[in-house]
């Protein structure tokens, strides 16, 4: 029981100041004025002073509450290296024993993983983050102590909360450890197809390296090629010229083998995924016979920043004959030479818009434009009823690599255009929205498919979209001019510009146009598998692993052409993906995990939020510390010991409290000594 003198004024303390300082004026007066009495009445003064304040007497009955001590134990990844497990799992069993046997303590335990936010991000080791969480939880009063089980490598300790109490960190590890890391640095999120990008790399040792180490052998491998090795110097930034070999995802693999005695092989490896973009698309129109659409496709490739579009066009055709040669009709000679036969292969694709043989190309050109296909170039053919004359381009060396022949016959009237059951599943024709909707054209040219697939139909069900293969190259052919009305909104319109653009990339071989496609969406250790095709049916999914091993994934049909399947990877690194004749490689986890960026032990970290507290900082391989109390402020840690602060925190259970003088003891008391006072003064 603890008891406390305690004031209740009957009324407000400066009212109770100020007829203190008129009676304290009195008194002095009075002794001014050399009564005898003025002791008495100021003995008087200040009884009936104290009765305003209303003084009593308060009595607590206490119960004691015991101190807090918060262990954290970091089982991080970083955790697993050597024997860091154990080691801190036996002190911890250890710490708790001991903290448990101490009077009056209670022990508050605290795990803490690896972090990840929401989207799968490697965050490291959220230690503050955990402590912050924890003290909101515990009445600060009463923390005694903290204690930290870990490597030190902590990456919050920005966001370190106010203490209440000494920190601690016991580290594990061994003083003898150390560590090589593979380092990149540079990495662009994009860079251009056959265009060296410079990757900046560096090897390093941490830790106690072994002396000797002048250079270290690095693996790079593009998409799960053979890699190629370089020698690179210890503790340098050397730069590392890689080109990218194919548009989209490019999956570049960094790795320095294993040295015996390094803690870890797991930051010997880095996977950097850059997507290749073409510089510029070279775009050839050539545009022949004028229509109402003849601006169509110039519009649509002037449109987009990254193409560059050559138009050669015919204003007037050679049978003209008003007497002016062929050759001077024009300002400026079209060097259709140099581009037909010289500089072809610069060109990313060549479009034929409704043209016709005039004698402006002569057959070699064409037969040119063929080869230029067959090696991997791209070639579209958008027909008007030019093209079933005797004057296609069919009948030129052209019509080899063409994927349908004319039948001469031209079909003019009304018809609306509609997706096949393959263009259903191609990815040009793939998810074209409102179909039923769409606005007729009114002109189609009847051909006969040789090869390839037929996207799109026509009237009376004829092919009017044909797409194929040519060796390496590609070849695509529109069997109508009417494309332009959907763009002119007739009748209801059309996605003309996403039907001419996606057939545009898909002859310039986009990787997400290709209709048949392994592909994997990673996020974290997650994966998103995709395969697309025009068969009704694939077969299963071979996942080999970074150590290895090899799981079979099957996979469901999500839309038409369409199957995909969801991934769980357990390992960190590079995943190689087969189906069939497809392959596909992936990154799995983060480009450079935080947790093993640094993993030599060190209290470097959290130094500078140790020490204000007076804290410590001890490694586990030397010894368990012992535990002292401590008061607070003074020195908490010291050899083999650390120190707890103790609280002394208490609940009250009851509370009592009494006047110290009842009213009338009071008044009686202040009356006597008034009237003494005056018998004083009486006697003179």
């Amino acid at each position: 029981m603890n008891g406390t003198v305690h004031f209740d004024p009957l009324l407000p303390w400066p009212v109770i100041a100020a007829l203190g300082v008129l009676a304290l004026g009195a008194v002095l007066f009075a002794l001014w004025r050399g009564l005898s009495g003025w002791a008495w009445r100021g003995l008087a003064m200040i009884v009936l002073l104290g009765a305003l304040a209303g003084p009593s007497w308060r009595s607590e009955d206490r119960r004691p509450l015991p101190d807090i001590v918060v262990m954290i134990e970091d089982q991080s990844a970083s955790q697993g290296l050597s024997d860091r497990t154990q080691q801190t799992e036996a002190a911890a069993r250890q710490l708790a024993e001991a903290i448990e046997a101490r009077p009056d303590t209670e022990l508050r335990r605290i795990t803490v993983g690896d972090g990840g936010g929401e989207q799968g991000e490697d965050e490291g080791t959220l230690l503050m983050g955990a402590l912050a969480q924890a003290l909101a939880e515990l009445p600060r009063g009463r923390v005694a102590g903290i204690i930290a089980l870990s490597d030190g490598q902590v990456h919050d300790a920005a966001r370190t909360p106010p203490l209440p109490a000494p920190l601690h960190l016991l580290l594990s590890g061994h003083a003898d450890d150390w560590d090589r890391r593979l380092a990149v640095s540079d990495t662009p999120s994009f860079a251009i197809i056959g265009e060296p990008v410079r990757m900046r790399l560096r090897v390093e040792d941490s830790g106690a390296a072994p002396e000797g180490a002048g250079s270290a052998p690095v693996d790079i491998s593009l998409n799960g090629d053979e890699p190629r090795r370089f020698n690179l110097p210890v503790g340098e930034d050397i730069e590392i010229p890689v080109t990218l070999t194919r548009g989209g995802r490019n999956v570049i693999e960094f790795r320095t083998p294993e040295v015996p005695g390094e803690l870890t092989a797991r930051n010997n490896t880095r996977i950097v995924q850059i997507n290749g973009v073409r510089d510029r698309l070279r775009v050839l129109l050539v545009s022949g016979e004028p229509h109402a659409g003849g601006r169509t496709w110039r519009n649509l490739l002037k449109s987009d920043s990254s193409v560059d579009l050559v138009h050669f066009t015919i204003l007037r055709p050679p049978d003209k004959h008003d007497g002016v040669p062929v050759e001077e009709l024009s300002l400026i000679a079209f060097p259709t030479y140099e581009l037909f036969m010289e500089k072809i292969d610069d060109f990313d694709l060549i479009i034929f818009d409704r043209y016709k043989r005039r004698g402006i190309l002569p057959p070699a050109y064409f037969a040119n434009v063929a080869n230029y296909a067959r090696n991997g170039g791209a070639v579209l053919v958008a027909a008007g009823p030019e093209f079933a004359g005797p004057d296609s381009i069919w009948r030129s060396p052209l019509g080899a690599i063409l994927p349908a022949e004319p039948t001469a016959r031209v079909i003019e009237r009304s018809f609306r255009p509609a997706i096949s059951d393959t263009g259903a599943r191609h990815p040009v024709t793939e998810g074209l929205k409102g179909a039923e909707t769409w606005g007729p054209w009114l002109r189609q040219i009847e051909v006969t498919p040789d090869s390839g697939e037929v996207l799109m139909e026509g009237a009376n069900d004829l092919p009017l979209l044909v797409l194929d293969r040519v060796e390496d190259g590609r070849v695509a052919l529109l069997a109508s001019d009417q494309a332009w009305l959907w763009g002119r909104d007739y009748k209801g319109g059309g996605p003309q510009l996403d039907l001419l653009r996606r057939l545009a990339h898909w002859l310039m071989k986009e990787p997400e146009l290709e209709e048949e496609a392994l592909t994997a969406q990673a996020t974290g250790q997650h994966m998103r598998i995709t395969r697309r095709t025009l068969g009704d049916a694939v077969g299963a999914v071979t996942v080999t692993a970074p150590g290895g091993a090899s799981a079979e994934v099957t996979l469901e049909q999500v839309a038409p052409g369409r199957f995909e399947a969801d991934y769980e990877g357990a390992e960190i690194g590079l995943y190689r993906l087969r189906e069939g004749e497809q392959e596909a490689v992936i990154g799995l986890g983060p480009e450079a995990p935080k947790e093993f960026e640094q993993t030599i032990a060190t209290g470097e970290v959290l130094d500078p939020v140790i020490a204000p507290m007076r804290g410590g900082i001890l490694r586990l391989e030397d010894g368990l510390p012992r535990i002292r109390d401590v008061r607070e402020g003074a020195a908490a840690a010291g050899r083999g010991w650390i120190g707890l602060t103790p609280r002394g925190a208490h609940e009250t259970t009851d509370l009592r409290q009494h006047p110290l003088l009842p009213p009338w003891a009071l008044l009686l008391l202040a009356g006597g000594l008034i009237l003494a006072g005056w018998r004083r003064e009486g006697r003179r």
